[in-house]
């Protein structure tokens, strides 16, 4: 038998203390013991992160990017370098690298860096010892020698890089879920666990807010075929496997339902009803790296007409601050900014086949008495915009209409 090659990555809640850091060592060692290689990419433990940042902001509240990733690198050492002594206690051969050391290499975006490749061979000497090799997440190193880290999330996609590189038979993603669920079941107690999801479908629920994968770590499982899996690192239950095709993806409409509350949105009123107004608009913020999601644009009021869009909180003062700049260049009346929002999406692969999909997301929410501000649909997605107070029952109550109709069944 053909001895497998298994990357398997630990979220921050499976390392959080000691028994869990043991727990996952206990994992790791199994899937060694059973005649594999194992690659382990681990994220820092518990709040970590958040505990470093704030111990910044009491030194330096504007501190470099630079140096923010810097510090916050720490966290993932601390956590790799305590699970590889608790490997050697249990007397397997191990080793931690840094994410530099396992050859990462990104460009400069501190903070939000971006992988440029990997450069896997310690790892493979490493492996080639039949040492377990345990990694860091979520970072790398530029082209300056300076550490980068790649956003949160981002051990995901550290996870399935090196799965990528090293043509890994399998990349599972544990976590503190069972797997992929039609919605976050701790907000919907009666979602369900889905067995298989498409690429396409779990990245467009990645990017709605569904928490459970970081979505760059999707994109890249599907552009490099990874065999991935979703699962928890406490129940010891099969998970959730994320492939391009699934057998189930004819009989179903939606596969989950999705919201999203660290969005605002603007409203670019009493713009001039003129050719390339929308470019002007959005070629600032681009320039700005704001990224858009939701765009609606009225028909017009005689010569004006208004732009809404959606961008996440983050780049709401950048772009309100852009578009007040360019004021007199773009000319409108007015700007109006509204932080009380949330985005509620479905998503699903059997929704470019089946009319009414759409209708039926919207009679829930009408019976419930939950106002649609705005709407934003693809061949597998519809999304809407709807008050924040409102989010989590809008979710409920779209999840009900599509999988409480008949036992469960759409």
């Amino acid at each position: 038998m053909r001895m497998a090659l298994i990357v398997q990555k630990f979220g921050g809640s499976s390392v959080a203390d000691a028994d869990r850091i043991r727990n996952v060592a206990r994992i790791i060692t199994d899937t060694y013991k059973a005649g594999n290689d194992v690659v382990a990419v681990l994220s820092a433990q518990g709040d970590t992160t958040d505990d470093l940042i704030d111990k910044a902001a009491e030194i330096n509240p504007k501190a470099s990017k630079r140096e923010l990733d810097m510090l916050l690198s720490t966290g993932e050492q601390i956590s790799c370098s305590l699970c590889a002594m608790a490997i050697e206690a249990i007397g397997c051969p191990v080793v931690s690298l840094t994410g530099w050391q396992a050859g990462f290499h990104t460009n400069s975006g501190y903070g939000n860096a971006r992988i440029k490749r990997v450069r896997a061979d310690r790892i493979r000497t490493e492996l080639d010892k039949k040492r377990i090799v345990i990694v860091t997440g979520f970072q790398g190193i530029n082209k300056f020698d300076d550490i980068t880290t790649l956003g949160r999330g981002g051990s995901d996609t550290s996870a399935v890089a090196i799965a990528a590189t090293l043509r890994a038979d399998l990349c599972q993603i544990f976590t503190d879920v069972d797997g992929v669920y039609t919605a976050d079941p701790r907000l919907v107690p009666n979602a369900h666990k889905l067995d298989e999801i498409t690429y396409d479908e779990m990245l467009e629920l990645a990017s709605l807010g569904a928490q459970v994968l970081h979505n760059r770590s999707v994109e890249m499982a599907k552009r490099y075929n990874v065999n991935l899996e979703v699962l928890s690192s406490f129940s010891g239950k099969p998970g959730t496997k994320v492939k391009e095709v699934v057998k189930t993806m004819e009989k179903t409409y939606i596969s989950g339902v999705a919201k999203d509350k660290n969005i605002a949105r603007l409203a670019v009123v009493g713009l001039k009803n003129s050719p390339g107004i929308a470019y002007k608009i959005f070629s600032l913020l681009a320039k700005s790296k704001v990224n858009v999601d939701i765009i609606l644009q009225s028909i017009g009021r005689g010569d004006t007409k208004d732009i809404s869009f959606t961008v996440s909180k983050a780049d709401r003062e950048v772009a309100q601050k852009v578009l007040e700049e360019n004021k007199d260049a773009i000319g409108f009346d007015h700007i109006d900014v509204s932080d009380d929002i949330a985005k509620v999406s479905i998503v699903g692969a059997g929704m470019v086949n089946n009319p009414g999909v759409a209708a039926r997301m919207f009679e829930a929410l009408y019976n419930a008495g939950i106002n649609i501000n705005m709407i934003s649909t693809s061949e597998i997605k519809v999304s809407v915009l709807v008050n924040v107070a409102e989010a989590d029952r809008a979710v409920r109550v779209i999840h009900d209409r599509f999988y409480d109709e008949i036992g469960g069944e759409q």
